[in-house]
C-alpha cells in the first residue's frame, strides 16, 4: 500500500502517485488534493523503500506504523508540535525499543508520528498489504505494446 506514497524533499506532507510522464510525475497531496508535477531532479522516495535502523537490522516502514496503528487502536497519535526529543524517543521505545539512537533522530521520529496521521486522516490504513492488481495492470498494458 506504502508503494504508491512519496515523500518529496522540499514539500511538506505526503503525496500520492496518481501518473507517470516521460520526464516526470504527477503526484497527488493527501493534504489538500493538489496535483504538482515531480522532475527528476526532486529527491522523491517512496515508503515502502524506508526503513528504522535498530541495533540488529534494519525494520521497514510499513511494520513501523502497523505497530504504532496497533498502541494507538488505529486512532491519530495525540501529540503536540512542540514535543521535546526525550518525549520522542519515549514514545519510540515503546514502538521499536531496540531503534539505534545514535542514527534515529528526534526529527525522524517525530516525521514518522507526523506522517502515520496523516495516513490515518487520509483513510490510508493498511499499511503492509501490497497492491498487485495495480502493478499486474501495468505490466500487462506494456507487454502488448513491446510484442507489437
Amino acid at each position: 500500500m506504502l508503494k504508491k506514497i512519496l515523500s518529496v524533499s522540499g514539500k511538506s506532507g505526503l503525496f500520492k502517485m496518481v501518473s507517470q510522464g516521460k520526464n516526470m510525475l504527477i503526484a497527488e497531496s493527501l493534504i489538500d488534493q493538489k496535483r504538482i508535477p515531480v522532475y527528476p531532479r526532486d529527491k522523491v522516495i517512496s515508503l515502502s523503500d524506508i526503513s528504522i535502523y535498530t541495533d540488529e537490522e534494519e525494520v521497514p516502514l510499513s511494520q513501523i506504523l502497523s505497530v504504532i496503528k496497533e498502541k494507538e487502536n488505529g486512532k491519530p497519535i495525540d501529540f503536540s508540535p512542540a514535543i521535546k526529543p526525550d518525549e520522542l524517543k519515549s514514545y519510540f521505545t515503546e514502538i521499536l525499543p531496540n531503534f539505534d539512537r545514535d542514527r534515529v533522530y528526534p526529527s525522524d521520529i517525530k516525521k514518522i508520528m507526523i506522517w502515520y496521521n496523516l495516513l490515518i486522516n487520509t483513510g490510508i490504513v493498511d499499511f503492509e498489504k501490497k497492491e498487485e492488481g495495480e502493478e499486474t495492470g501495468k505490466t500487462e498494458e506494456k507487454e502488448p505494446n513491446k510484442d507489437e
